[in-house]
Protein backbone atom coordinates (compact mmCIF):
# COMPACT_ATOMS: atom_id res chain seq x y z
CA UNK A 1 0.00 0.00 0.00
CA UNK A 2 2.74 2.44 1.07
CA UNK A 3 4.43 1.74 -2.06
CA UNK A 4 1.03 2.07 -4.69
CA UNK A 5 0.97 5.57 -2.20
CA UNK A 6 4.47 6.48 -3.09
CA UNK A 7 3.92 6.07 -6.66
CA UNK A 8 0.35 7.95 -6.75
CA UNK A 9 2.35 11.03 -5.44
CA UNK A 10 4.83 10.72 -7.93
CA UNK A 11 2.52 10.80 -10.59
CA UNK A 12 1.22 13.83 -9.19
CA UNK A 13 4.35 15.71 -8.75
CA UNK A 14 5.33 14.61 -12.22
CA UNK A 15 1.85 15.95 -13.81
CA UNK A 16 2.17 19.25 -11.58
CA UNK A 17 5.51 19.52 -12.89
CA UNK A 18 4.27 18.97 -16.32
CA UNK A 19 1.37 21.68 -15.99
CA UNK A 20 4.04 24.49 -14.48
CA UNK A 21 6.57 23.54 -17.34
CA UNK A 22 3.70 24.34 -20.10
CA UNK A 23 2.34 27.26 -18.11
CA UNK A 24 5.40 28.87 -18.08
CA UNK A 25 6.81 28.08 -21.39
CA UNK A 26 3.88 29.22 -22.93
CA UNK A 27 3.84 32.80 -21.02
CA UNK A 28 7.70 33.10 -22.27
CA UNK A 29 6.70 32.57 -25.83
CA UNK A 30 8.50 29.25 -25.90
CA UNK A 31 5.99 27.06 -26.44
CA UNK A 32 3.93 28.46 -29.49
CA UNK A 33 1.72 27.54 -32.16
CA UNK A 34 3.96 26.78 -35.11
CA UNK A 35 3.77 25.64 -38.56
CA UNK A 36 3.03 21.65 -38.75
CA UNK A 37 5.78 20.64 -40.26
CA UNK A 38 7.92 22.91 -37.93
CA UNK A 39 6.85 21.22 -35.18
CA UNK A 40 7.31 17.95 -36.48
CA UNK A 41 10.86 18.70 -37.26
CA UNK A 42 11.28 19.99 -33.92
CA UNK A 43 9.64 17.34 -32.20
CA UNK A 44 11.65 14.68 -33.82
CA UNK A 45 14.90 16.81 -33.05
CA UNK A 46 14.13 17.13 -28.86
CA UNK A 47 13.10 13.11 -29.12
CA UNK A 48 16.67 11.91 -30.79
CA UNK A 49 18.57 14.70 -28.65
CA UNK A 50 16.86 15.30 -25.69
CA UNK A 51 17.92 18.80 -23.64
CA UNK A 52 21.11 19.85 -24.93
CA UNK A 53 22.33 22.48 -26.72
CA UNK A 54 22.98 20.48 -29.93
CA UNK A 55 18.73 20.83 -29.60
CA UNK A 56 18.65 24.14 -28.63
CA UNK A 57 20.84 25.59 -31.83
CA UNK A 58 18.89 22.77 -34.35
CA UNK A 59 15.27 23.99 -33.51
CA UNK A 60 15.93 27.79 -33.19
CA UNK A 61 17.54 27.27 -36.89
CA UNK A 62 13.77 25.87 -37.87
CA UNK A 63 12.16 28.13 -35.61
CA UNK A 64 13.53 30.93 -36.30
CA UNK A 65 16.25 30.81 -38.88
CA UNK A 66 16.79 34.14 -39.89
CA UNK A 67 17.04 35.66 -36.77
CA UNK A 68 20.02 37.10 -35.21
CA UNK A 69 21.68 34.76 -32.55
CA UNK A 70 24.76 36.35 -32.12
CA UNK A 71 26.33 40.21 -32.73
CA UNK A 72 30.13 40.31 -31.91
CA UNK A 73 33.18 42.26 -32.89
CA UNK A 74 32.95 40.19 -36.19
CA UNK A 75 29.65 41.06 -37.10
CA UNK A 76 26.45 39.11 -37.06
CA UNK A 77 25.04 35.30 -37.09
CA UNK A 78 21.76 34.16 -37.58
CA UNK A 79 20.27 31.44 -35.86
CA UNK A 80 20.86 28.90 -39.17
CA UNK A 81 24.14 30.15 -39.70
CA UNK A 82 25.50 29.45 -36.12
CA UNK A 83 23.52 25.45 -36.88
CA UNK A 84 25.56 24.97 -39.97
CA UNK A 85 28.65 26.39 -38.93
CA UNK A 86 28.67 24.56 -35.42
CA UNK A 87 27.58 21.49 -37.79
CA UNK A 88 30.75 22.37 -39.82
CA UNK A 89 33.08 22.61 -36.86
CA UNK A 90 31.27 19.21 -35.43
CA UNK A 91 32.84 16.87 -38.57
CA UNK A 92 35.99 18.94 -38.06
CA UNK A 93 36.33 17.78 -35.13
CA UNK A 94 35.89 13.93 -35.84
CA UNK A 95 37.92 14.42 -38.83
CA UNK A 96 40.62 15.51 -36.42
CA UNK A 97 39.54 12.20 -34.13
CA UNK A 98 37.34 14.15 -31.33
CA UNK A 99 34.63 11.77 -30.89
CA UNK A 100 31.62 11.05 -27.89
CA UNK A 101 33.42 11.64 -24.28
CA UNK A 102 36.48 12.87 -25.18
CA UNK A 103 37.53 16.41 -23.67
CA UNK A 104 37.84 19.85 -25.90
CA UNK A 105 39.15 22.79 -23.66
CA UNK A 106 38.01 26.28 -24.30
CA UNK A 107 40.10 28.90 -23.46
CA UNK A 108 38.27 32.09 -24.89
CA UNK A 109 36.48 35.24 -24.06
CA UNK A 110 32.90 36.35 -25.34
CA UNK A 111 32.77 35.91 -29.20
CA UNK A 112 31.41 33.35 -31.74
CA UNK A 113 34.14 30.75 -30.67
CA UNK A 114 33.12 29.77 -27.37
CA UNK A 115 29.53 29.59 -28.82
CA UNK A 116 30.76 27.26 -31.67
CA UNK A 117 33.15 25.09 -30.03
CA UNK A 118 30.15 24.27 -26.96
CA UNK A 119 27.70 24.08 -29.80
CA UNK A 120 30.13 21.49 -32.01
CA UNK A 121 31.54 19.27 -28.82
CA UNK A 122 27.63 18.81 -28.06
CA UNK A 123 26.72 17.44 -31.62
CA UNK A 124 29.34 15.04 -31.08
CA UNK A 125 28.74 13.98 -27.23
CA UNK A 126 32.21 15.52 -26.77
CA UNK A 127 33.14 16.74 -23.10
CA UNK A 128 33.63 20.89 -23.35
CA UNK A 129 35.95 22.35 -20.17
CA UNK A 130 35.81 25.65 -19.77
CA UNK A 131 39.24 27.49 -19.06
CA UNK A 132 39.37 30.73 -17.39
CA UNK A 133 41.15 33.42 -19.71
CA UNK A 134 42.75 34.64 -16.21
CA UNK A 135 44.78 31.49 -15.69
CA UNK A 136 48.76 31.77 -15.71
CA UNK A 137 50.96 29.25 -17.51
CA UNK A 138 51.51 27.12 -14.60
CA UNK A 139 47.22 26.92 -13.78
CA UNK A 140 46.63 26.26 -17.45
CA UNK A 141 49.37 23.23 -17.58
CA UNK A 142 47.92 22.13 -14.18
CA UNK A 143 44.18 21.72 -14.60
CA UNK A 144 44.75 20.82 -18.60
CA UNK A 145 47.34 17.87 -17.42
CA UNK A 146 44.60 16.99 -14.55
CA UNK A 147 41.44 17.24 -17.20
CA UNK A 148 43.29 15.47 -20.31
CA UNK A 149 41.22 17.34 -23.05
CA UNK A 150 42.87 15.95 -26.64
CA UNK A 151 42.15 19.46 -28.12
CA UNK A 152 42.66 23.16 -26.80
CA UNK A 153 40.35 26.22 -28.46
CA UNK A 154 42.45 29.03 -27.21
CA UNK A 155 42.30 32.98 -28.04
CA UNK A 156 45.68 33.81 -29.96
CA UNK A 157 46.06 36.28 -27.24
CA UNK A 158 46.88 33.29 -24.93
CA UNK A 159 49.57 31.12 -26.91
CA UNK A 160 52.38 32.33 -24.65
CA UNK A 161 50.93 30.33 -22.06
CA UNK A 162 51.11 27.17 -23.54
CA UNK A 163 54.25 26.17 -23.47
CA UNK A 164 53.62 23.70 -20.49
CA UNK A 165 50.41 22.01 -21.80
CA UNK A 166 51.48 18.79 -23.33
CA UNK A 167 52.19 18.76 -26.80
CA UNK A 168 50.02 16.01 -27.18
CA UNK A 169 46.62 18.34 -27.04
CA UNK A 170 45.99 19.46 -30.13
CA UNK A 171 45.79 23.29 -30.58
CA UNK A 172 43.17 25.46 -31.80
CA UNK A 173 43.46 28.88 -32.22
CA UNK A 174 39.66 30.43 -31.79
CA UNK A 175 40.29 34.10 -32.16
CA UNK A 176 43.31 35.80 -33.78
CA UNK A 177 43.30 39.16 -35.91
CA UNK A 178 45.75 38.19 -38.52
CA UNK A 179 47.71 35.00 -39.71
CA UNK A 180 48.72 32.36 -37.85
CA UNK A 181 50.01 29.10 -38.29
CA UNK A 182 48.11 25.97 -37.21
CA UNK A 183 44.91 25.04 -37.29
CA UNK A 184 42.26 28.17 -36.84
CA UNK A 185 38.35 27.74 -36.06
CA UNK A 186 37.43 29.29 -38.85
CA UNK A 187 39.54 27.31 -41.46
CA UNK A 188 38.19 23.96 -39.65
CA UNK A 189 34.29 25.52 -40.19
CA UNK A 190 35.14 26.64 -44.01
CA UNK A 191 36.35 22.95 -44.59
CA UNK A 192 33.53 21.33 -43.05
CA UNK A 193 30.76 19.74 -44.14
CA UNK A 194 27.78 21.31 -42.59
CA UNK A 195 24.89 18.65 -43.08
CA UNK A 196 23.32 17.45 -39.75
CA UNK A 197 25.34 14.82 -37.53
CA UNK A 198 23.51 12.03 -35.84
CA UNK A 199 22.84 12.14 -31.97
CA UNK A 200 25.80 10.84 -30.39
CA UNK A 201 25.45 7.85 -28.04
CA UNK A 202 26.09 9.20 -24.48
CA UNK A 203 25.04 12.87 -23.55
CA UNK A 204 27.42 15.51 -23.75
CA UNK A 205 29.35 17.37 -20.70
CA UNK A 206 30.44 20.49 -19.38
CA UNK A 207 33.14 21.34 -17.11
CA UNK A 208 32.91 24.20 -15.49
CA UNK A 209 35.83 25.17 -12.85
CA UNK A 210 35.47 26.49 -9.54
CA UNK A 211 36.56 30.11 -8.79
CA UNK A 212 39.58 28.81 -6.95
CA UNK A 213 39.56 31.56 -4.65
CA UNK A 214 41.22 29.58 -1.92
CA UNK A 215 42.81 27.05 -4.04
CA UNK A 216 43.28 25.16 -7.44
CA UNK A 217 40.36 25.30 -8.98
CA UNK A 218 38.18 21.71 -9.46
CA UNK A 219 36.59 21.16 -12.30
CA UNK A 220 32.53 20.32 -11.95
CA UNK A 221 30.90 18.26 -14.67
CA UNK A 222 27.60 18.16 -15.10
CA UNK A 223 25.32 16.78 -18.26
CA UNK A 224 22.39 18.37 -19.66
CA UNK A 225 19.40 18.11 -17.70
CA UNK A 226 16.53 15.25 -18.25
CA UNK A 227 13.46 17.95 -19.40
CA UNK A 228 12.88 21.51 -19.31
CA UNK A 229 11.74 21.87 -15.71
CA UNK A 230 14.93 23.67 -14.52
CA UNK A 231 14.96 26.46 -17.65
CA UNK A 232 11.08 26.22 -16.40
CA UNK A 233 11.70 27.14 -13.09
CA UNK A 234 14.27 29.60 -13.43
CA UNK A 235 12.15 31.52 -15.89
CA UNK A 236 9.01 31.68 -13.09
CA UNK A 237 11.51 33.87 -11.20
CA UNK A 238 13.10 35.70 -14.26
CA UNK A 239 11.22 36.63 -17.05
CA UNK A 240 12.88 35.70 -20.11
CA UNK A 241 11.13 35.67 -22.90
CA UNK A 242 11.02 34.35 -26.48
CA UNK A 243 13.49 36.29 -28.92
CA UNK A 244 14.97 38.78 -26.63
CA UNK A 245 18.33 40.59 -26.80
CA UNK A 246 21.04 39.81 -23.94
CA UNK A 247 23.92 41.61 -23.54
CA UNK A 248 26.54 39.00 -21.34
CA UNK A 249 28.90 40.84 -19.87
CA UNK A 250 29.71 37.95 -17.65
CA UNK A 251 32.75 35.91 -19.22
CA UNK A 252 30.98 32.95 -20.29
CA UNK A 253 33.31 30.44 -19.18
CA UNK A 254 31.74 31.21 -15.92
CA UNK A 255 28.36 29.38 -14.79
CA UNK A 256 26.66 32.73 -15.01
CA UNK A 257 27.48 33.85 -18.15
CA UNK A 258 27.40 30.09 -19.63
CA UNK A 259 23.65 29.68 -18.08
CA UNK A 260 22.87 32.98 -20.25
CA UNK A 261 24.39 31.05 -23.33
CA UNK A 262 21.98 28.16 -22.18
CA UNK A 263 18.85 30.37 -21.86
CA UNK A 264 18.94 31.86 -25.50
CA UNK A 265 18.66 28.36 -26.79
CA UNK A 266 15.42 27.70 -25.93
CA UNK A 267 14.09 31.43 -26.08
CA UNK A 268 15.95 32.57 -29.49
CA UNK A 269 17.52 35.05 -27.97
CA UNK A 270 20.14 37.15 -29.41
CA UNK A 271 23.40 36.82 -27.76
CA UNK A 272 25.51 40.45 -27.87
CA UNK A 273 29.21 39.36 -27.04
CA UNK A 274 31.74 41.86 -26.30
CA UNK A 275 35.64 40.17 -25.42
CA UNK A 276 36.47 42.78 -22.89
CA UNK A 277 34.28 44.39 -20.40
CA UNK A 278 34.16 48.01 -20.46
CA UNK A 279 32.06 50.52 -18.32
CA UNK A 280 30.72 52.59 -21.04
CA UNK A 281 31.12 50.72 -23.99
CA UNK A 282 29.01 47.85 -21.93
CA UNK A 283 26.00 50.50 -22.12
CA UNK A 284 26.85 51.74 -25.67
CA UNK A 285 26.34 48.55 -26.71
CA UNK A 286 22.76 47.97 -24.50
CA UNK A 287 21.37 51.07 -26.03
CA UNK A 288 22.96 50.16 -29.63
CA UNK A 289 21.39 46.91 -29.76
CA UNK A 290 18.18 47.93 -27.70
CA UNK A 291 19.13 44.71 -25.06
CA UNK A 292 16.13 43.31 -23.09
CA UNK A 293 18.84 41.83 -20.97
CA UNK A 294 22.20 42.44 -19.06
CA UNK A 295 24.02 39.49 -17.86
CA UNK A 296 26.79 40.68 -15.36
CA UNK A 297 28.52 40.18 -11.96
CA UNK A 298 27.60 42.93 -9.60
CA UNK A 299 31.44 44.00 -9.52
CA UNK A 300 30.51 45.37 -13.19
CA UNK A 301 27.67 47.73 -12.90
CA UNK A 302 29.68 48.80 -9.61
CA UNK A 303 31.85 49.80 -12.32
CA UNK A 304 29.22 51.34 -14.33
CA UNK A 305 27.64 53.22 -11.77
CA UNK A 306 31.07 54.97 -10.58
CA UNK A 307 31.08 56.44 -13.98
CA UNK A 308 31.15 60.23 -13.80
CA UNK A 309 27.52 61.37 -13.65
CA UNK A 310 27.79 63.29 -16.90
CA UNK A 311 28.52 60.14 -18.44
CA UNK A 312 25.87 58.22 -16.73
CA UNK A 313 23.34 61.05 -17.89
CA UNK A 314 23.95 60.51 -21.49
CA UNK A 315 22.26 56.43 -20.84
CA UNK A 316 18.85 56.10 -19.68
CA UNK A 317 18.30 52.20 -20.79
CA UNK A 318 14.54 52.20 -22.09
CA UNK A 319 14.88 48.77 -23.45
CA UNK A 320 16.21 46.92 -20.32
CA UNK A 321 14.09 44.49 -18.33
CA UNK A 322 16.28 42.66 -16.44
CA UNK A 323 19.27 42.87 -15.08
CA UNK A 324 20.45 39.65 -14.19
CA UNK A 325 23.68 39.11 -11.29
CA UNK A 326 25.35 36.13 -10.21
CA UNK A 327 28.90 35.41 -9.18
CA UNK A 328 29.35 37.18 -6.26
CA UNK A 329 27.65 38.87 -3.45
CA UNK A 330 25.50 41.74 -4.65
CA UNK A 331 26.07 44.35 -1.87
CA UNK A 332 22.43 45.45 -0.86
CA UNK A 333 22.92 49.44 -1.59
CA UNK A 334 24.64 48.55 -4.76
CA UNK A 335 21.32 47.02 -6.17
CA UNK A 336 19.28 49.72 -4.64
CA UNK A 337 21.62 52.70 -6.27
CA UNK A 338 21.36 50.88 -10.10
CA UNK A 339 17.13 50.28 -9.78
CA UNK A 340 17.16 53.96 -8.50
CA UNK A 341 18.57 55.11 -11.70
CA UNK A 342 17.85 52.28 -14.53
CA UNK A 343 14.65 50.95 -13.06
CA UNK A 344 13.53 48.09 -10.78
CA UNK A 345 15.00 45.18 -13.20
CA UNK A 346 17.47 43.69 -10.91
CA UNK A 347 17.08 40.17 -10.61
CA UNK A 348 20.06 38.45 -8.12
CA UNK A 349 20.54 34.41 -8.48
CA UNK A 350 22.67 33.01 -6.02
CA UNK A 351 24.46 29.45 -6.16
CA UNK A 352 27.71 28.13 -7.14
CA UNK A 353 29.48 25.82 -9.80
CA UNK A 354 28.60 23.30 -7.69
CA UNK A 355 25.01 23.73 -6.43
CA UNK A 356 23.85 25.88 -9.84
CA UNK A 357 21.10 27.60 -8.52
CA UNK A 358 19.65 28.14 -5.09
CA UNK A 359 17.96 31.12 -4.96
CA UNK A 360 16.85 34.47 -6.74
CA UNK A 361 16.17 37.85 -5.58
CA UNK A 362 13.65 39.81 -7.81
CA UNK A 363 13.36 43.62 -7.68
CA UNK A 364 10.29 43.28 -4.89
CA UNK A 365 12.85 41.13 -2.68
CA UNK A 366 15.84 43.66 -2.64
CA UNK A 367 13.46 46.50 -1.87
CA UNK A 368 11.65 45.16 0.53
CA UNK A 369 15.05 43.09 1.98
CA UNK A 370 18.45 44.91 0.45
CA UNK A 371 21.04 42.63 0.18
CA UNK A 372 18.37 39.03 0.17
CA UNK A 373 19.62 36.31 -1.78
CA UNK A 374 16.00 35.83 -2.34
CA UNK A 375 13.90 32.24 -2.39
CA UNK A 376 14.59 29.04 -4.19
CA UNK A 377 13.07 28.18 -7.64
CA UNK A 378 10.83 25.71 -8.22
CA UNK A 379 12.08 21.84 -7.98
CA UNK A 380 15.11 23.26 -5.51
CA UNK A 381 15.32 22.69 -1.70
CA UNK A 382 17.25 24.79 0.05
CA UNK A 383 18.15 23.58 4.01
CA UNK A 384 20.27 24.81 6.78
CA UNK A 385 22.07 22.77 9.09
CA UNK A 386 24.14 22.54 12.03
CA UNK A 387 27.58 21.44 12.79
CA UNK A 388 26.31 17.94 13.83
CA UNK A 389 23.91 17.83 10.65
CA UNK A 390 20.63 18.97 12.25
CA UNK A 391 18.57 21.00 10.73
CA UNK A 392 18.29 24.54 12.05
CA UNK A 393 14.89 26.66 12.96
CA UNK A 394 14.05 29.49 10.85
CA UNK A 395 15.89 33.09 11.41
CA UNK A 396 18.92 30.60 13.23
CA UNK A 397 22.26 31.39 11.46
CA UNK A 398 23.36 27.38 9.48
CA UNK A 399 25.04 26.00 6.62
CA UNK A 400 23.55 26.37 3.64
CA UNK A 401 22.59 22.77 1.50
CA UNK A 402 21.08 22.84 -1.82
CA UNK A 403 19.32 20.62 -3.83
CA UNK A 404 18.05 20.64 -7.60
CA UNK A 405 18.66 18.48 -11.00
CA UNK A 406 21.05 20.55 -12.03
CA UNK A 407 23.78 20.54 -9.32
CA UNK A 408 27.19 19.16 -10.49
CA UNK A 409 27.91 14.84 -11.10
CA UNK A 410 30.90 15.60 -8.84
CA UNK A 411 34.86 16.65 -9.69
CA UNK A 412 36.42 15.49 -12.15
CA UNK A 413 39.34 14.87 -10.15
CA UNK A 414 37.11 12.83 -7.83
CA UNK A 415 35.19 13.86 -4.77
CA UNK A 416 32.69 15.76 -3.98
CA UNK A 417 30.88 18.31 -1.79
CA UNK A 418 29.78 17.62 2.06
CA UNK A 419 26.27 16.13 1.12
CA UNK A 420 23.32 15.73 3.50
CA UNK A 421 20.02 13.92 2.81
CA UNK A 422 20.99 14.08 -0.97
CA UNK A 423 21.84 18.22 -0.47
CA UNK A 424 25.49 19.49 -1.48
CA UNK A 425 26.89 21.98 0.51
CA UNK A 426 26.85 25.36 -0.97
CA UNK A 427 29.95 26.52 1.58
CA UNK A 428 28.35 29.64 2.97
CA UNK A 429 26.25 29.87 5.72
CA UNK A 430 23.12 31.78 6.05
CA UNK A 431 19.44 31.81 7.85
CA UNK A 432 15.92 32.59 6.61
CA UNK A 433 13.43 35.54 7.49
CA UNK A 434 10.09 35.06 8.62
CA UNK A 435 9.19 35.76 4.93
CA UNK A 436 11.26 32.79 3.60
CA UNK A 437 14.11 34.66 2.43
CA UNK A 438 17.84 33.46 2.45
CA UNK A 439 20.38 36.31 3.60
CA UNK A 440 23.89 34.82 2.73
CA UNK A 441 25.61 35.49 6.56
CA UNK A 442 29.21 34.50 5.08
CA UNK A 443 31.72 31.68 3.75
CA UNK A 444 31.00 28.52 6.13
CA UNK A 445 35.11 28.63 6.29
CA UNK A 446 35.65 32.22 6.98
CA UNK A 447 34.31 32.06 10.41
CA UNK A 448 36.83 33.59 13.06
CA UNK A 449 36.42 33.03 17.00
CA UNK A 450 37.53 36.65 18.60
CA UNK A 451 38.07 36.43 22.13
CA UNK A 452 35.54 33.73 22.35
CA UNK A 453 32.98 34.82 19.99
CA UNK A 454 32.12 33.87 16.42
CA UNK A 455 32.41 36.65 13.58
CA UNK A 456 31.48 36.18 10.28
CA UNK A 457 33.18 39.29 8.26
CA UNK A 458 29.82 39.06 5.87
CA UNK A 459 27.96 41.35 8.34
CA UNK A 460 30.94 43.71 8.86
CA UNK A 461 31.76 43.80 5.15
CA UNK A 462 28.48 44.94 4.40
CA UNK A 463 28.01 47.19 7.25
CA UNK A 464 31.42 49.19 5.95
CA UNK A 465 30.08 49.14 2.31
CA UNK A 466 27.15 51.14 3.56
CA UNK A 467 29.44 53.99 4.41
CA UNK A 468 28.99 56.95 2.22
CA UNK A 469 33.43 57.26 1.62
CA UNK A 470 33.67 53.30 1.07
CA UNK A 471 34.10 52.49 -2.32
CA UNK A 472 34.24 48.26 -2.13
CA UNK A 473 35.51 46.44 1.08
CA UNK A 474 37.22 43.37 1.82
CA UNK A 475 37.46 42.04 5.68
CA UNK A 476 39.48 38.63 7.02
CA UNK A 477 40.16 37.12 9.80
CA UNK A 478 44.22 37.10 11.09
CA UNK A 479 46.26 35.95 13.87
CA UNK A 480 46.22 37.94 17.17
CA UNK A 481 48.37 36.83 20.66
CA UNK A 482 45.43 38.37 22.75
CA UNK A 483 42.15 37.33 21.26
CA UNK A 484 43.81 34.08 19.34
CA UNK A 485 41.65 36.02 16.06
CA UNK A 486 40.77 39.41 14.89
CA UNK A 487 39.11 41.15 11.98
CA UNK A 488 41.25 42.91 9.56
CA UNK A 489 39.55 45.54 6.92
CA UNK A 490 40.95 45.99 3.13
CA UNK A 491 39.01 49.50 1.90
CA UNK A 492 39.03 51.33 -1.19
CA UNK A 493 37.85 54.84 -0.83
CA UNK A 494 35.34 56.34 -2.84
CA UNK A 495 36.59 59.17 -5.06
CA UNK A 496 36.47 62.59 -3.39
CA UNK A 497 36.22 61.40 -0.14
CA UNK A 498 38.78 61.09 2.69
CA UNK A 499 38.82 58.65 5.59
CA UNK A 500 40.28 57.74 8.19
CA UNK A 501 41.06 54.07 10.37
CA UNK A 502 39.40 56.02 13.50
CA UNK A 503 35.99 57.33 11.34
CA UNK A 504 34.81 53.70 10.54
CA UNK A 505 35.99 51.88 13.73
CA UNK A 506 33.79 54.09 15.47
CA UNK A 507 31.14 53.23 12.25
CA UNK A 508 31.40 49.68 13.21
CA UNK A 509 31.31 50.34 17.17
CA UNK A 510 27.76 52.79 16.48
CA UNK A 511 26.07 50.14 14.57
CA UNK A 512 27.56 46.00 16.34
CA UNK A 513 28.97 44.73 18.76
CA UNK A 514 32.83 45.71 20.08
CA UNK A 515 33.90 42.47 19.31
CA UNK A 516 32.90 42.56 15.55
CA UNK A 517 35.19 45.86 15.08
CA UNK A 518 38.34 45.53 12.84
CA UNK A 519 41.25 46.29 15.10
CA UNK A 520 43.47 46.73 11.89
CA UNK A 521 42.07 48.75 8.77
CA UNK A 522 44.41 49.11 5.63
CA UNK A 523 43.28 51.13 2.67
CA UNK A 524 43.67 50.23 -1.13
CA UNK A 525 43.89 51.66 -4.76
CA UNK A 526 41.81 48.57 -5.20
CA UNK A 527 41.02 45.44 -4.25
CA UNK A 528 42.40 41.53 -6.44
CA UNK A 529 39.42 40.14 -8.16
CA UNK A 530 39.26 37.09 -9.99
CA UNK A 531 37.38 37.27 -13.68
CA UNK A 532 34.18 37.28 -12.42
CA UNK A 533 34.44 39.83 -9.89
CA UNK A 534 35.19 37.76 -6.40
CA UNK A 535 37.53 39.38 -4.12
CA UNK A 536 40.71 37.04 -3.59
CA UNK A 537 40.93 37.12 -0.01
CA UNK A 538 43.81 34.44 -0.20
CA UNK A 539 45.77 37.60 -2.02
CA UNK A 540 44.72 39.74 0.97
CA UNK A 541 45.89 36.94 3.55
CA UNK A 542 49.37 37.25 1.67
CA UNK A 543 49.79 40.86 1.62
CA UNK A 544 49.11 41.16 5.39
CA UNK A 545 51.29 37.38 6.04
CA UNK A 546 54.19 39.66 4.27
CA UNK A 547 53.55 43.11 6.02
CA UNK A 548 53.68 41.20 9.52
CA UNK A 549 56.87 39.28 8.50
Amino acid sequence: MANSKLSAAGVRASVSDSIFEVKVLREAGIVAPMRPDRALKIGGTFLRWGASPATGVTTAAIHHPHELAIVDERGALSWERLHRRSNALAHSFAAMGIGPGDGVGVMCRNHRGFIETTLAAAKLGASALYLNTMFAGPQLAEVTKREGPKALVYDEEFGDLLSEVDESVTRIVGWCDGAVSGPTLDGLIEGGDESDLKPPPEKPKFVILTSGTTGTPKGAQRSSPEGLLPIASLIDRIPFRSRMTMMIAAPLFHSWGFFHFVMSLPTSATMVLRRRFDPEETLKAIEQSRADVLAAVPVMIQRILTLPEETLDRYSLPSLKITSLSGSALPGELAIAWMDRFGDNVYNLYGSTEVAYATVATPEDLRAAPGTAGRPPRGTKIRLYDESGREVPSGQVGRIFVGNEMAMEGYTGGGGKEMIDGLYSSGDVGHIDENGRLFIDGRDDEMIVSGGENVFPREVEDLLADHEAVEEVAVIGVEDDEFGQRLKAFVVVRSGFELSEGELASHVKANLAAYKTPREIEFLEELPRNATGKVLKRDLRARHEQASA
